[in-house]
């Protein structure tokens, strides 16, 4: 089986308990929409959420978030094909793995295009108060290039896309922060989404970021809510 979640941000009490009443195994697939948290704080404490995580009946495939490193500046991390394109994964924990910005993955019978990062609207409070913070949260321009050029390889044409953050046009602005002006936020990402979007023939296009569970159109936002992929 294979099933699509939301954000954790290193909380995994629900995933756990989702194993257990859905009697996952190993050969289980659960594609994880952003900002797992796994790989925030560095070497030893990411560690021990690891090995727990590594425990469970299950293999996490997840795209990158805004509140955690990209796999590939992590020297443990190494370059594995799996499912028809390139994943980042650790030797010691091979059921962890992260999609690499660009690549597409078969999932059920699907074509999948992963993108992704996002600005982090609490970047002010997380520098202020020595937090953790990575100036590479957002697509690079070497990214942007290789998602549209493997989008000009398929014709402009998937099935589906996995994202962490949306495009600028759907974005849910019943969940935007109290207190946060928006003007200071980049939306760059959702702008170049937005581009994307509109000239892509897609299927259905999966999110997270704003931590809500909501479909507009043919876009899913998901958070909390573990569902079958399809």
């Amino acid at each position: 089986m294979i099933y699509i979640t939301g954000d954790k941000h290193r909380r995994f009490a629900g995933l756990i308990k989702f194993c257990e009443l859905a009697e996952t195994s190993r050969g289980d697939i659960l594609i994880q929409l952003g900002d797992a948290g796994i790989n925030y704080f560095g070497a030893r404490r990411d560690a021990a959420v690891k090995r727990r995580l590594a425990a469970l009946p299950i293999t996490l495939f997840c795209v990158h978030g805004n509140h955690e490193k990209r796999p590939e500046t992590i020297p443990t991390y190494r370059e594995e094909q799996w499912h028809g394109g390139t994943v980042y994964v650790e030797p010691e924990y091979p059921s962890l793995l992260f999609a690499k910005d660009g690549e597409v993955y078969e999932f059920a019978g699907k074509r999948c295009l992963v993108i992704g990062g996002a600005y982090s609207v609490d970047k002010p409070f997380r520098l202020a108060n020595n937090l953790e913070w990575w100036p590479d949260e957002l697509p690079s321009e070497e990214i942007k290039q290789r998602v549209e050029q493997r989008l000009d390889q398929e014709n402009r044409r998937i099935d589906i896309v996995l994202s962490h953050t949306s495009p600028f046009k759907y974005i849910p602005r019943e969940k935007f922060l109290a207190g946060v002006e928006q003007d200071t936020v980049d939306y760059s990402t959702e702008a170049w989404l937005d581009e994307i979007e509109e000239k892509l023939t897609y299927d259905r296009w999966y999110c997270g970021h704003y931590h809500t569970n909501k479909i507009i159109d043919k876009m899913r936002f998901l958070f909390e809510d573990y569902l079958e992929f399809r």
